[in-house]
């Protein structure tokens, strides 16, 4: 088994490998997905698991492990997604090997942006997301000003460069784009795991000085 990265000591660790207390479903409820070994894996039926934290700009960490299903095909080949503040999902599949990665692939920003290359994984292998999100910016009136943008490294390869999003994706926990929201994990039916799951906060804008005075 690989190394896993650690946290840096500013990082919300939302899930460490001990249980999901940090995590209910979408209607509140105790998370329902198996943990065991450090390991959370989805239960099928239980539901997408919904961080208690919400953030607006961060830097994301996770590692995921979509199970060998050689006979499926498609997007019944370790499905699952990880969704930014429950609004923008960033595809988890089986898609390794697959000459033209699409937009409903790993890496993909589920029907909006396909990967640029194809970095996935065989099934039952670890891999790694790192993601920099930066939240929409609104209005003073309310009203999206400047939409939401992410950068994905999957396997340290960049497959996502400083996207533009469009609005949510499908299935979103809702449309309130520029409001701090959740991390959500999706249980599509396939035994998709996950483990050493952070969040860095980001500061949504840097200082105006020049320097130290």
């Amino acid at each position: 088994m690989p190394q896993k990265l650690q946290p840096p000591s500013n990082a919300f660790v939302l899930f460490d490998g001990s249980n999901l207390n940090k995590w209910t479903t979408r209607t509140g409820s105790p998370a329902g997905w198996r943990v065991a070994d450090g390991i959370a894996t989805v239960v099928k039926g239980t539901g997408d698991i919904v961080s208690k934290e919400k953030f607006a700009d961060f830097y994301l960490h996770l590692e995921f492990r979509s199970p060998s299903m050689p006979e499926a095909k498609g997007q019944a080949k370790g499905n699952s997604g990880v969704y930014l503040q429950g609004r923008y999902e960033v595809q988890v599949l089986d898609s390794s090997g697959w000459a033209v990665p699409g937009k409903g692939d790993c890496g993909a920003i589920y029907d909006m942006y396909a990967p640029l290359v194809n970095a996935c994984k065989s099934g039952g292998e670890w891999q790694t997301y790192d993601i920099v999100f930066r939240a929409a910016r609104l209005s003073d009136g309310g009203a999206v000003a400047e939409n939401a943008r992410v950068t994905v490294f999957h396997n340290g390869i960049v497959v996502q460069n400083n996207s533009l999003l469009r609005g949510p994706t499908g299935g979103a926990l809702d449309k309130e784009e520029g409001k701090p929201g959740p991390l959500l994990l999706q249980d599509h039916g396939d035994a998709v795991s996950y483990r050493n799951v952070w969040m860095v906060p980001l500061p949504l804008k840097g200082s105006d000085e020049y320097g130290p005075r």
